[in-house]
C-alpha cells in the first residue's frame, strides 16, 4: 500500500496534461479526477494526524461513574472496523481512464489530421508563383466558377463585378 501512495504522490497533474496535449472534456475530468485525489489525500492526512488511542485511566481518575467508563473501554475494544469492497470504485476508475485514453486517441487522431492538412496548406503557399505570374487559364482551371460567373455577367450585359466600386472605388475620374 505504501508504494500506491508514493506512487500517486510523484505524479505531476500540470506535466501529465501539458505533456499529452490534452484539452476539452479530457482535461477537464482529469482536473476532477486531480481534485478528488486531493481532497482524499488531504481527509487521509487529517484523520491519521488525530490520536488513535483513548486514554481511558484519565476518564476513571476525571469522572466519578466508573462503570460508564469501563462500559465504554468494552465497546471501544470489542469494536471492528467495517470493511469496504471497493471494487465498484476501482471499477469506476478504469471505466474513467478507459474513457480518457478513448477520448485522447480520438483528440490525438483530429490534431494529426489537422497538421497535415495544415501542412499541405503551407506547402501550396510556399510553391505558389507570385500573383503577377499567374495567367488567366490558370485561374480558371483551378477555379472553373469564376469562368461560369463571367460568362454570366457578360451574357446579361454586365462588365463590372458587383461590390467592386464600394471597395476599390471608381477609377473612370481619373
Amino acid at each position: 500500500m505504501a508504494s500506491g501512495r508514493s506512487a500517486a504522490l510523484k505524479i505531476d497533474w500540470t506535466k501529465l496534461s501539458t505533456s499529452l496535449g490534452l484539452k476539452g472534456q479530457t482535461a477537464t475530468s482529469l482536473q476532477a479526477f486531480k481534485k478528488r485525489n486531493d481532497d482524499a489525500r488531504r481527509k487521509m492526512q487529517q484523520l491519521s494526524a488525530q490520536p488513535e488511542s483513548v486514554d481511558f485511566a484519565h476518564f476513571r481518575f476525571v469522572l466519578k461513574n466508573q462503570g460508564i467508563v469501563d462500559e465504554i473501554e468494552n465497546h471501544f475494544k470489542a469494536f471492528k472496523p467495517v470493511t469496504y469492497d471497493v471494487s465498484n470504485q476501482i471499477k469506476s476508475i478504469e471505466a474513467f481512464e478507459a474513457e480518457a485514453i478513448k477520448n485522447a486517441e480520438e483528440t490525438k487522431g483530429k490534431v494529426d489530421m489537422e497538421l497535415k492538412d495544415l501542412d499541405k496548406t503551407l506547402k501550396n503557399i510556399e510553391e505558389a508563383r507570385p500573383f503577377d505570374e499567374i495567367t488567366v487559364d490558370e485561374v480558371v482551371a483551378a477555379r472553373p466558377d469564376i469562368e461560369e460567373r463571367t460568362v454570366q455577367l457578360v451574357s446579361k450585359g454586365r462588365w463590372s463585378v458587383p461590390g467592386y466600386k464600394e471597395k476599390f472605388g471608381d477609377l473612370s475620374v481619373l
